[in-house]
């Protein structure tokens, strides 16, 4: 039995298969990116007998992308062989705590819910169609982005505006919950249930990036909101900010709903304070020479040592700092700037394990265990399906 899994971004369709017969073991993974964009590509990378692809192709929209993907899928006969796909949907309102199957009835609810995330959900309800009519018997499995957080306590969900748009569904969510479910996971094979079980701040920072308060294995508060676009800095989100900003473009500059959504979805974060990338890579590599660089990796930074204080102070105290996502995994000098002067809370690395981005970072015996796992949001994915799909036999 092999499990496809599917996660639809803005621009992108990211995919992975799993092969089950043992245990989940990834054996092909690929993507279309640039969706809508010029300089469109093709990929995929096999471990198993399948070719590997590279390739420029003509996406203008996401219903090319996916009728791309499964005429792919056809013509290596894979299709045939996948037991359902997994999709990761990233707003599932206040309804969906858990993964469970696609259905009609839920396609509409999303539908309807398309205001609140309108950058990710059309394009994922648009996916999960597409599938649909073209494999109709394939089962599809909805994994929700939003239900590692959907219990999170009741004060840390409030929203402090009029109390009658809570009726509408409007509280803080909390995003990258799937990430956090693999991170636990892992924290669980790597430190014991009593790491996983203790104050936990996991810090997913990637051109997406978060941060969690877990204790007791639950999230009890989340830097991202009512959508991701709050919290931190991001690669081209701004994260929060202040109202009257938002207020004074419109009255400013004229600014429509729809502006204002591209400005702190695509042009903010480090792109926006930097003026060169949104890539940390490459801003590491010129801030000595560009102030604007620099300011936008300090920035970065900083605003991340303060939500790792804010949470620690959520928690009372901290056991473990785990950082995960493509910068938390790979910028020890980033890592670093954030966990300078955290001392007083018992974070302080250990300089060459930090270096070398080693399982474990911190200073041998201090009170606050820092690691860096990598996170796979695909494989969490595979497993939920997994589980649904035997929850859905057994009854």
């Amino acid at each position: 039995m092999r499990i496809l899994t599917i996660n639809g971004g803005s621009s992108s369709i990211r995919f992975a298969l799993f092969d089950t017969v043992n245990s989940l073991q990834r054996i092909m993974e690929g993507s279309i990116e640039r969706i809508g964009l010029p300089g469109a590509t093709f990929w995929v990378k096999s471990s198993c007998s399948m070719a590997s692809v590279s390739s420029a192709v003509s996406t203008p929209n996401h219903t090319v992308a996916v009728e791309l993907l499964m005429d792919w899928l056809v013509e290596q006969s894979l299709h045939e062989l996948v037991a359902a796909v997994g999709h990761r949907i990233v707003y599932g309102g206040k309804n969906y705590s858990t993964s469970q199957r696609v259905t009609a009835e839920m396609i509409q609810n999303l539908h309807h819910l398309s205001p609140f995330d309108p950058e990710h959900l059309p394009e994922e309800i648009l996916i999960a169609r597409a599938f649909h009519h073209r494999f109709p018997g394939l089962p599809q499995i909805a994994c929700f982005d939003t239900a590692f957080h959907h219990n999170l306590p009741r004060i840390a969900q409030l929203i402090p505006i009029p109390r009658h748009y809570e009726a509408q569904g409007v509280r803080r969510y909390g995003f990258h919950g799937l990430s956090y479910e693999f991170l636990l996971e892992e924290l669980t094979n790597r430190g014991g249930t009593e790491a996983a079980h203790g104050r936990v701040i996991l810090a997913h920072l990637g051109n997406g990036a978060s941060l969690a308060a877990v204790h007791q294995g639950k999230s009890v508060d989340t830097s991202m909101g009512f959508s991701p676009n709050s919290g931190v800095p991001m690669g081209t989100r701004s994260g929060d900010l202040d109202p009257g900003l938002l207020l004074y473009l419109a009255r400013s500059e004229k600014m429509s709903a729809k502006q204002v959504s591209d400005m702190v979805n695509f042009k903010s974060g480090l792109l926006g304070v930097s003026e060169i990338s949104s890539d940390m890579r490459d801003l590491l590599r010129q801030e000595r020479e560009d102030i604007r660089a620099a300011e936008a990796v300090s920035l970065f930074c900083y605003q991340i040592k303060k939500w790792i204080g804010a949470l620690a102070a959520v928690l009372g105290g901290v056991d473990t700092l785990v950082f995960a996502g493509g910068i938390g995994e790979n910028a020890s000098l980033v890592r670093s700037r954030i966990c300078s002067g955290l001392e007083f809370l018992g974070i302080t690395l250990d300089g060459s394990q930090n270096d070398s981005n080693a399982g474990v970072i911190s200073v041998a015996g201090g009170s606050v265990t820092v690691r860096v796992i990598h996170t796979d949001e695909e494989w969490m994915i595979a497993s939920s399906v997994c589980r649904v799909l035997d929850s859905t036999r057994n009854n």
